[in-house]
Parts: structure tokens; C-alpha cells; sequence
């Protein structure tokens, strides 16, 4: 056999379920570079999802569906992944000697001192990161354990649309594995810089600090574009779904720009400067290379000029598709603007390579 025909890997549509809607993407690589086959987002209605939880099932699940027939794909199987602040991850250490299914038993017998829940409430991982570096014969393993609900609510989703979860992941590892992609916006090596993330969803904001690559703190609060959303409702008189439509194409009154864009934009600012004091306040950094503005919100425009210029960092809206080539079915300009807002799943299709 000369192994012309290769089976194609076995494909993850990455899907990120977020308080509004659900964004679907789907990768392929050749020679290291990826390739965007298929994307799509679909908004979800008001209050399926409640600050990251699925609050209704159906709703989810017929929106996971509308989604998949909008990507024309025919993969079905799935990444998706769980909230951070739904997950306890410890680094721990064990003998180095350990096969994984001795590792696993160990942890089991241990984790109870780590988590806060019965045992047959959760769903445990664990992944060995490498030598510990203050005892030679142990390893350093990450510990993630979430409550099973968290878990079989997504699968139950999926499965509502005829797709299955093959991995779950944590939103805050697939962010960081879409940042290995930033190489070229952030200049070099991403892996010798200080990054904060700040992805501004609808309605909750969360900071990301990456330091060499690695994730070293997450904040999260309440914030989000559904702020802007209810005041362009509230000011001209629109439903809900008009004034994100409306906030999104344009076509609103003269005075938008002053009387709502701007105080809106401002109090990103004061949000992303608020975050980012608490972090310096936490520990050994006063300054981070650059902010990198992820979520819907970040596709407002002159945002992240506004911020560079208040609080004296570069700042970029992040787009991890800057050097993919695209599907002919794909569409560039649409997913141009979705861009940042596609860090989490981008994350996830990223686990059809490991």
C-alpha cells in the first residue's frame, strides 16, 4: 500500500455554547497550516443559557441544530467545553513512576481532599505536565474536576441535534490553545510574552492573563454587550432581536454615536482598566505586553484603539484565523468579523490534532 489515500483524521467540530448563541468551526491542517472548512453561529433564545449554564435544554438543542444545517458539514462529532469557574483544577504531585491507570486509581483515592463534592458527583481528569521541578522522582499533574450535571447537560444538548461530545475541555485551555495562533499579530514568540485576554461576551467578562503561553490568572464579572444592546432598545424603541441587528449593521439614529456608542465604549475601558488592577494587585506583575480583545464586543470599532490609547498598552482585537486559508463555502468577510468572538471554539476544533 503506498498510503496515497489517507483517512481523512478523525474531525472535532469545535462548538462553543455561549449565553447567546452557539458558534460551530470546523479545521482541517496540511503541512502545519490549518484550513477553515466550515463555521457558523446561531443566536440562541433569550435565557437558554444562564451565566454558562444551560438553564433550557430544547432551546440549546434546537439551536445546535439550526447550526449544523447553516455549516453545511457532515462531521458529527464534537469538542465543547465547560465554564472555568465550573471547574476545580490542582496541580498535584505523584510518583514518576506511575502507569496512567495506577495514576488514575491514585487520584481517586485522593482527590476527596482536593474536591469539595461527592465523588459520584463529579467528573475527574487529569493530565501529566511534566517533571516537578522541586522533587526529582514526582511529576506534576493537572488535576480538573467538574460536577457531572455540567457534563451530560452539554452531551444531552448535543445530542438533541444527532452529535456527539468526544471531548470536554475547559474554556479557559482552549483559549489558550487559539493564542498559539497569535504568533503573527503579537509579533514573535508567544511564548516569552505577558498577553491579558479580555473576552467581552453578552454579558459576562472575562480576563485571562497568559504568561509563556500559560494560563496564570482568570477573573470573571458581570459585564457584557448586552448592555449596549438594551440601551439602543430602550433609546429607539426596538425589540431586542432589532436592536442587536441594528447594533450590528448599523442604521441607527444621528446621535447613536454620541449619546450611546460612546458612554458604552467608555465603560469597556473602565471595565478592562478595573480587571486589570485587580490582577496587578494580585501579585508579582505590574504590566502586561499586550491586551488582545476577544468576545462579540470586541468587533465594536475603534474599541481597541480607545483602550491602547486610555491605558497605554497595545492592544488588538484577536482573530486566530489571520493565516488560515478558507473553504470556498466559507464566508471570509462574515468570519473576518466573528473572529474574536471565536477564540473558544477555534480552541476546541483545535483538539481534532492532538
Amino acid at each position: 500500500m503506498l498510503g496515497l489515500f489517507k483517512k481523512k483524521t478523525n474531525t472535532l467540530l469545535g462548538i462553543d455554547i455561549s449565553s447567546t448563541s452557539v458558534k460551530l468551526l470546523e479545521l482541517s491542517r496540511a503541512g502545519g497550516r490549518y484550513r477553515v472548512e466550515a463555521y457558523a453561529v446561531e443566536p440562541l433564545p433569550p435565557n437558554a443559557v444562564v451565566e454558562k449554564n444551560i438553564a433550557e435544554l430544547e432551546g440549546v438543542g434546537q439551536a445546535l441544530g439550526r447550526v449544523l444545517t447553516k455549516a453545511r458539514t457532515n462531521a458529527r462529532n464534537t469538542a465543547v467545553a465547560v465554564a472555568g469557574s465550573a471547574v476545580i483544577a490542582k496541580t498535584i504531585e505523584m510518583d514518576a513512576g506511575l502507569s496512567d491507570d495506577e495514576l488514575e486509581n491514585q487520584i481517586k483515592l485522593e482527590a476527596d481532599q482536593y474536591i469539595p463534592y461527592p465523588l459520584e458527583e463529579v467528573a475527574i481528569d487529569f493530565e501529566v505536565q511534566g517533571q516537578s521541578t522541586r522533587n526529582a522522582g514526582r511529576v506534576e499533574v493537572l488535576l480538573a474536576a467538574c460536577r457531572k450535571e455540567n457534563v451530560e447537560v452539554r452531551e444531552a444538548a448535543l445530542a438533541l441535534a444527532g452529535l456527539s461530545a468526544k471531548v470536554i475541555d475547559v474554556e479557559a485551555y482552549a483559549l489558550e490553545r487559539a493564542y498559539t495562533l497569535m504568533a503573527g499579530q503579537l509579533g514573535g514568540n508567544v511564548d516569552e510574552l505577558t498577553v491579558a485576554i479580555v473576552d467581552i461576551g453578552a454579558t459576562m467578562t472575562t480576563l485571562s492573563v497568559l504568561h509563556n503561553g500559560r494560563t496564570i490568572y482568570t477573573r470573571e464579572q458581570l459585564f457584557g454587550g448586552r448592555q449596549l444592546t438594551e440601551e439602543i432598545q430602550r433609546r429607539y424603541g426596538l425589540s431586542m432581536e432589532e436592536a442587536g441587528l441594528a447594533k450590528k449593521q448599523g442604521g441607527l439614529p444621528d446621535d447613536y454615536q454620541a449619546e450611546v456608542l460612546t458612554p458604552f465604549r467608555d465603560a469597556v475601558v473602565q471595565q478592562v482598566a478595573r480587571s486589570l488592577q485587580f490582577f496587578f494587585a494580585a501579585g508579582q506583575y505590574n504590566d502586561v505586553d499586550y491586551i488582545l480583545l476577544a468576545g462579540g464586543t470586541a468587533s465594536i470599532s475603534g474599541l481597541d484603539r480607545l483602550i491602547q490609547q486610555k491605558i497605554g498598552t497595545p492592544t488588538l482585537v484577536a482573530n486566530p484565523f489571520a493565516d488560515m486559508t478558507l473553504n470556498s463555502k466559507v464566508n471570509a468577510s462574515a468570519l473576518a468579523s466573528d473572529a474574536p468572538a471565536l477564540m473558544i471554539a477555534c480552541g476546541l476544533a483545535m483538539r481534532s490534532f492532538d
